[in-house]
């Protein structure tokens, strides 16, 4: 495992929620990171206890994160160490409350 695939694997597993997106909770930096942070909050996840990750930080993350899920889009979602999906998955998953039930067992 390449070391940014180790570093990307260790933030997935360490942590409840994590969101690689462009930007931050604060200022998404593009429509799709948006409409996940609002999908979360919508969720009644506090955007602070998200693990949030700015891919335009980090060019090695940002290819990484592509490889590590096999999915070619970012913003990307883990909850507990598994991949969720992006920002259109997220809605669907909303809308059906599976997304709620999923977050439901992490601490708000």
């Amino acid at each position: 495992m390449s070391d940014t695939q180790q570093r990307i694997d260790t933030l997935v597993k360490g942590n409840d929620v994590v969101l690689f997106m462009k930007g931050s909770a604060s200022f998404p930096q593009c429509g799709f990171s948006g409409r996940a942070i609002q999908i979360l909050e919508a969720c009644g996840v506090k955007a602070a206890t998200v693990k949030t990750v700015n891919v335009l930080e980090d060019a090695e993350i940002r290819a990484g994160i592509k490889e590590y899920s096999n999915w070619p889009t970012i913003p990307q979602l883990y909850v507990k160490g598994e991949f969720i999906g992006g920002s259109d998955i997220m809605m669907e998953m909303y809308e059906s409350g599976e997304l709620q039930k999923t977050l439901a067992a992490t601490p708000t």
